[in-house]
């Protein structure tokens, strides 16, 4: 395994064109040669804005096209270790289009993802929605979360939570780290590279006892997202049969924009 780049300033670098290598930032909570997902959720985003900025339509309407969701699905253990993002279009359209990307490791495929981009249009008279907003950052108290997980990417986010019971929990999550090195990243980007952090904040069963990983995520937006702040209002349930669920609610300080799912696989650590 390639040892990963100590760079505190950003979660990636970058080393061609579809390549990056992640720096310590990037190191997953469940074992330590590994990446967690959330950073690579929002590169997956940076890398999908790239491939469609060099293949903008003229034909597009005024307002553009935005993400509207994102799913991703974790194929193995995604090492701590150098990869190449590679994208295509695979439904082209003037006002809807669904972008493909896969991310490889040593020659293995470890994460692939679709992605919907829906055309803008002014809504404004008929929006709305039953979710409630999230109280402000402000509000919330802060959250050692290192103090329950381990991993360069826990340690670098700036966490405020407020717990109601095991299992059901809300957060707001920024980080001064930089997702690309010296590259900016969008909205959405920013965004999403916080989102898989829910299944950390909302936590049912002790995960010094139990592992309970997630081997998707699916994001839905129904609007963009603003600011430095990604909120979650996050409940999880656990079946009976080694499965799970983590269901989001997701915020910006303006207000709910968009939901997020994770399927879980569940299960005792060391047999026990």
């Amino acid at each position: 395994m390639t040892t990963p780049t100590a760079a505190p300033d950003s979660y990636y670098q970058r080393t061609g064109e579809h390549h990056y290598k992640p720096t310590v930032q990037a190191q997953g909570a469940w074992h330590p040669d590994e990446q967690h997902f959330s950073p690579l959720g929002g590169l997956i985003v940076h890398a999908i804005d790239r491939h469609r900025a060099g293949h903008q339509r003229a034909d597009r309407p005024a307002g553009g096209l935005a993400l509207a969701r994102i799913s991703y699905d974790i194929l193995g253990l995604i090492a701590l270790d150098e990869f190449e993002i590679t994208v295509e279009t695979v439904r082209p359209g003037r006002t809807i289009e669904l972008i493909e990307a896969t991310v490889v490791i040593g020659g293995r495929a470890v994460v692939r993802a679709r992605a919907w981009f829906l055309a803008e249009l002014d809504t404004t008279a008929v929006a709305g929605t039953h979710d409630e907003p999230l109280p402000a950052p402000e509000e919330f108290e802060p959250w050692t979360m290192g103090g329950l997980w381990g991993g360069g990417y826990i340690a670098s986010i700036d966490v405020r939570r407020r717990e109601t019971a095991p299992g059901r929990a809300a957060a707001w999550i920024s980080t001064p780290v930089e997702l690309v090195a010296g590259e900016p990243s969008g909205a959405h980007a920013s965004f999403v590279m916080l989102v898989d952090t829910a299944n950390g904040i909302a936590v049912r069963q002790n995960p010094t006892e139990w592992m309970f990983p997630n081997t998707d995520l699916t994001i839905h937006f129904h609007r963009r997202p603003e600011g430095r702040w990604t909120g979650l209002d996050t409940s999880v349930s656990f079946g009976p049969a080694g499965h799970g669920v983590t269901s989001t609610v997701l915020h910006d300080v303006h207000g709910p924009l968009g939901r997020a799912e994770q399927i879980l696989t569940v299960r005792p650590l060391n047999g026990s």
